[in-house]
């Protein structure tokens, strides 16, 4: 670990900020692009889970592959099959009563261990407002604490395009890797906030309140930082591999879907704000000190 922060750290010093901060704008440029476009096709940033566009979920025990579940059930709004050890779950879009009826009663009389949840339309969209709302009040809270702490607009500015730029990289990868939007990983973004506003303080008060050169308090800070990120990080992909493969070993038990986006949201964000951090508030920070000396301590 140490050989690796080493790296990044003469990485740093021997570029320039214009250099270290073109890598993590020209990733937050191509996120933005993925949003866009997944907005243009969908109607939303990122693709919407069950939760936020209605829908029924299905859960059941059967020896039957996807293929043949998807025969059998291909005359309805079939959404998606996952299919985990013994168990399947199919993902239906919003019915009709009567075709909800008709669908449950097959399910329940033919397979075993049913369990079956639906979300309304009408209850969706109101779930997708909440969510919005709970970002956008995370953010304003964010910046509203750390223009009080710092009171300085360059580097209070720069925690709060970091934490903006995770976001959008962890829901542009959601969307490549084919996680949607859920009320978990919902929360797993908002954990992201927090998480980013750590290491970005962390880095900001040091370059603030502690003596040296520049490049020095950035090296101090990013041996902290870097450390507990890859710890953090080591925990996240290890409740990743249990919750997602954990049927390989003991073939009784389901992937748990819930904790398995959650942690992979979580990976893509902590991943984002090691670039954003270590990159882009690293080069404006260090900007900032080369224009206003005197505000820094030497």
């Amino acid at each position: 670990m140490s050989l690796i922060i080493g790296k990044f750290d003469n990485f740093i010093k021997s570029h320039t900020d214009r250099q270290i901060m073109a890598i993590p704008i020209a990733i937050f440029v191509i996120a933005l692009f993925i949003m866009g476009f997944t907005y243009f096709t969908s109607g939303a940033p990122v693709n919407l889970g069950m939760e936020f566009k209605g829908g029924t979920m299905i859960s059941f025990q059967t020896d039957e592959s996807t293929g043949e579940l998807e025969s059998n059930y291909m005359d309805y709004p079939l959404v998606d099959i996952r299919k985990t050890g013994d168990r399947a779950v199919l993902q239906f879009g919003p019915m009709e009563n009567n075709i909800q009826t008709e669908v449950e009663k097959h399910v329940t009389s033919t397979y075993s261990s049913v369990e079956i949840q639906q979300v309304g339309a009408i209850y969706g969209k109101d779930l997708q407002l909440q969510a919005l709302q709970a970002l956008l009040l995370s953010l304003l809270g964010m910046s509203a604490v750390i223009f009080l702490i710092f009171r300085n607009f360059i580097p209070s500015l720069a925690v709060i395009i970091s934490s903006i730029s995770d976001i959008c990289i962890a829901a542009a990868l959601m969307t490549l890797a084919g996680v949607e939007l859920s009320l978990g990983t919902v929360a797993a973004l908002l954990m992201i906030i927090g998480y980013s506003v750590d290491s970005d303080v962390l880095l900001t008060t040091r370059m603030f309140k502690r003596r040296g050169s520049p490049n020095e308090k950035i090296s101090l800070a990013m041996h902290t930082g870097l450390t507990m990120t890859s710890t953090t990080l080591a925990a996240v992909v290890a409740m990743y591999l249990v919750s997602t493969y954990s049927y390989v070993l003991i073939p009784s038990l389901s992937q748990m879907t819930l904790l398995s986006d959650i942690s992979i949201v979580l990976i893509f964000g902590l991943l984002a704000d090691v670039i954003n951090t270590w990159l882009l508030n690293t080069g404006i920070i260090r900007w900032y000190s080369k224009r206003n000396p005197k505000e820094m301590k030497s």
